[in-house]
């Protein structure tokens, strides 16, 4: 946190300031951890199986927030007697069909509800669509009438099945296997459980390459469900805070640049799944459960009119025929893989650098070189531009630049000082800026971009007949233009949402109708131009208001700062203490308050209970603190909606220099793999006996494209190096600032050596692992050049959301410098051979 959001830490050092206690758990030293109370190092890949001894240690100990649990999470629901765990099928959970490698989920559904799994077939079809998480209940509805067990000694129930799945992560195992001394371990676990329950909370603090490993949504769910044990989910100083890459990464996925969503986490239709849209709305809101996602079709009606105002109608369901569909993996690396093949024309770069910023970087440029056409708007004249003239490929003659069939046009775009418009960070709040200055000469705004370009293809299109055309041409496109600039506030409006009748601005999702009278661009945005206020662009100082600070920026949803805040109060509506006071009911005036939006029904008391075959939001009960859920409560065990088990499991990684420890299955089976020859994996061999990893440098921003350009970042930080630990230094030869170069099957890159202590040889399963590290922000343009640490890296993607494993791989290094020209590929190819001779 400390290297790459450094901004942010500030406020970390100020608790530790304040007597707050830091863990810094990572592969390697960092300015964290020099900050940090305790530092531990981990093997990379192995973080579940850390957790998941947390997990143990909590169990075993009775260290549960007890009355937080059985209120408020599933712990006490009986699963079906069908279901068998990973501790009986070694590895796997049952429901596994090993010639399509996905589940039938029937048998994880709690008792009774077997009939309601997920089929083989829509479980494969929802891993090539990344859709086992679209919503965050997504799945068969959950009756009122589930067996429970408030005592929790059911064997059946959740609670008791999550103590036996975790109960071999005991502290020796996670020494074993992730190469922390039990001693240190175990003080890990005395801190977060000491400092959580009534009176104390801790909170989870990741950065996004927590995620980025073929079990990433599995790593997220671990670091839940021991915050849910702790009782540190919706209250003050818990939670899990997911830290972005950039400024608003988290807005890129509210209004997405993601392939399977529509804005507010809405899925995109399937074509064979999705003929209607009754069938698409019912299939998102589950007409029988409890919780928000109820009212989906008021958001998804909404949403078609912001697309088409008057063009959506009752009679063409609103649009829904223009919205295009999903037909499998529409994911960027299946799409670089379908560019190699020939199979897309063209692509439109905006903001991205896949050349040197994507996972097996080769690929990435061999796939853009096979296009007829390719547009890049960006602040300066990146690798992904300049691939067909500068890279790597050019040297080795894998791509001739006279022969080169791609045509690039380069658009020169505004950088953030340069347009207006929100950024949407962290803790999901929309904050406004302020244009500072014109930019200079051609540079343009996204939003002059887009509104530009749609309305040249319109204009082309005009008198066309094809129905393929109709939704483009009927789409709202008046947006009010200053000069030739489109108003950032206008779209912001146009998001909020309005009351079609008379423009005027709703004041939240609430308000949003499924009968055509209203039009939101984002139904989780709904609020931020309340009153017909910028809300967003709030900037009181935080000195002149309370802790919450709720005067500056606007958070969605409805401008609440903690999501699932009822679960700061008790059952009954009471603080769980003094000290961690922040949302309660008020019985005198018959409503919750607190310092912050109450994320509950504002009057609706703790008392409440459902009348008899109540659904949606009429089916939450008081004490229902996690009114998204189709049951209302945390979920300790998923029944659905992923694609690779109800319970994270340590698997190794794609890539590692052992087998699994704990199971016979190695890797997670439901893993998505491209068998292709440019997309080799390494094999368990002596040929990649090391690991590696990838992350940050606070001098350098992601894959270099703006920090590479500006000179005194660059002076900071001037080469391309790798770190190696003194004894892996001396084992294969290496010294100090000369050069060394890294192999995978894949690629082999060089580096300036430096040896530190910052990484530690680890021993895991009995034997000694090393692990170096690499940053990933250099490649062949601006004023300091070198190659790119993602060259080595694969395309293997977790299943649920097909992000790549890009934290993890296994390598070879060795001192000197690559070779060059044609001889690299021969290099690279006799180490796989090499490696595959192993097997």
């Amino acid at each position: 946190m400390a290297e790459a959001h450094p901004v942010g830490f500030q406020y970390v050092v100020e608790a530790k300031n304040r007597g707050a206690k830091i863990i810094h758990v990572d592969p390697r030293f960092t300015r964290t951890s020099a900050l940090a109370d305790e530092f531990v190092p981990v093997r990379a890949g192995a973080d579940i199986a850390f957790l998941g001894g947390v997990v143990n240690y909590i169990l075993s100990n009775e260290k549960d927030f007890r009355e937080y649990v059985v209120a408020y999470t599933n712990a006490s629901m009986i699963v079906s007697e069908e279901f068998q765990d990973t501790e009986e099928l070694d590895g796997l959970f049952s429901g596994f069909d090993p010639e399509l490698n996905v589940y039938d989920q029937s048998s994880w559904q709690y008792a009774g509800q077997q009939h309601m799994g997920q089929e083989e077939g829509e479980a494969h079809a929802d891993r090539e669509t990344a859709s086992g998480l679209e919503q965050e209940s997504h799945g068969p509805p959950i009756p009122a009438d589930v067996p429970r067990d408030p005592t929790l000694q059911d064997p059946r129930c959740v609670y008791q099945i999550l103590k036996r799945h975790y109960a071999r992560y005991t502290p020796e195992v996670v020494e074993r296997v992730c190469g922390v001394p039990e001693k240190q371990f175990l003080a890990v676990c005395e801190a977060w459980t000491a400092n959580s329950g009534r009176e104390r909370t801790t909170a989870l603090v990741y950065s996004v390459g927590w995620t980025q490993h073929s079990v990433g949504v599995q790593y997220i769910r671990t670091g839940a469900i021991i915050q849910l044990l702790l009782g540190n989910m919706g209250r003050p100083g818990g939670g899990v805070m997911a830290l972005r890459g950039h400024a608003s990464i988290q807005g890129s996925t509210d209004i997405p640049t993601l392939f399977n969503l529509l804005p507010g986490y809405l899925p995109m239709p399937h074509h064979r799944q999705h003929e209607t849209f009754q069938k698409w709305v019912d299939e998102i809101r589950h007409p029988e459960q409890k919780g928000f996602w109820a009212n989906a079709e008021s958001y998804a009606v909404s949403l078609l009119k912001a697309y088409w105002g008057d063009a959506a109608t009752a009679e063409n369901d609103w649009g829904f025929g223009w919205l295009p569909r999903l037909t499998g993996d529409h994911g960027t690396y299946q799409q670089v893989l379908d560019m190699i093949d020939g199979k897309i024309r063209g692509y439109f770069l905006l903001g991205q650098n896949p050349a040197v910023g994507s996972a097996h970087g080769k690929a990435q440029r061999l796939g853009m070189a096979n296009l007829d056409w390719l547009v890049v708007r960006d602040l300066f004249m990146i690798e992904s531009a300049t691939f067909w003239k500068d890279g790597p490929e050019i040297a080795t003659g894998e791509i001739v630049p006279s022969e080169c069939r791609t045509e690039v046009f380069f658009l020169p775009a505004a950088s953030h000082a340069e347009k207006e418009g929100t950024f949407t960070q962290t803790q999901r709040m929309l904050q406004w800026r302020e244009k500072a200055l014109d930019p200079p000469g051609d540079c343009r705004s996204e939003l002059w971009f887009f509104y530009h370009l749609g309305r040249r293809i319109r204009e082309k299109l005009a008198s066309s007949t094809r129905d393929r055309d109709q939704g483009l041409l009927k789409l709202n496109w008046d947006y009010e233009v200053h000069g030739d600039e489109p108003s950032g506030e206008d779209v912001l409006r146009e998001i909020n949402g309005y009351r079609v009748a008379d423009r005027s601005v709703v004041s939240g999702f609430t308000d949003l109708k499924a009968d055509g009278s209203t039009a939101c661009g984002c139904w989780i945005y709904s609020g931020v131009f309340k009153d017909g206020v910028n809300q967003a662009a709030r900037r009181k100082p935080g000195r002149e208001q309370d802790w919450v600070a709720r005067e500056w920026g606007w958070a969605w949803p409805a401008d609440r700062r903690t999501l699932y805040n009822r679960a700061s109060a008790d059952p009954e509506g009471r603080p769980w203490s003094e000290r961690k006071k922040y949302v309660w009911w008020d019985p005198d005036a018959g409503e919750w308050t607190g310092y912050d939006v109450p994320d509950f029904e504002k009057t609706k008391p703790p008392s409440y209970r459902p009348p008899e075959g109540a659904a949606g939001v009429e089916a939450i009960a008081g004490d229902d603190a996690f009114i998204m859920q189709g049951d209302g409560k945390g979920w300790l065990y998923a029944p659905s909606g992923l694609i690779d088990g109800p319970l994270p499991t340590h698997y190794e990684p794609d890539e590692s220099p052992v087998a699994n420890p704990l199971y016979g299955q190695r890797a997670n089976p439901t893993r998505k793999r491209y068998e292709r020859s440019e997309n080799p994996s390494n094999p368990i061999s002596e040929v990649f006996p090391y690991v590696f990893t990838t992350s940050r440098l606070t001098e350098h921003h992601t894959a270099g494209g703006m920090s590479r350009q500006l000179a005194y970042l660059s002076e900071l930080q001037p080469e391309m190096f790798v770190e190696v630990s003194p004894r892996l230094a001396a084992e294969r030869g290496l010294e100090h600032l000369g050069w060394a170069h890294i192999v995978t099957t894949r690629a082999a890159i060089e580096a300036r050596v430096m040896i530190t202590d910052r990484l530690r040889p680890l021993r895991i399963d009995g034997r000694v692992v090393h692990q170096i590290w690499l940053p990933y922000h250099w490649g062949s343009s601006g004023l300091v050049t070198g190659d790119s640490a993602n060259d080595l890296i694969g395309i293997v993607l977790d299943p649920n959301v097909l992000i790549q494993e890009s934290k993890v791989g296994t390598c070879d290094i060795r001192p000197g410098r690559r070779p060059t020209g044609p001889a690299l590929i021969d290099y690279v190819n006799d180490y796989r051979r090499r490696a595959d001779g192993d097997q």
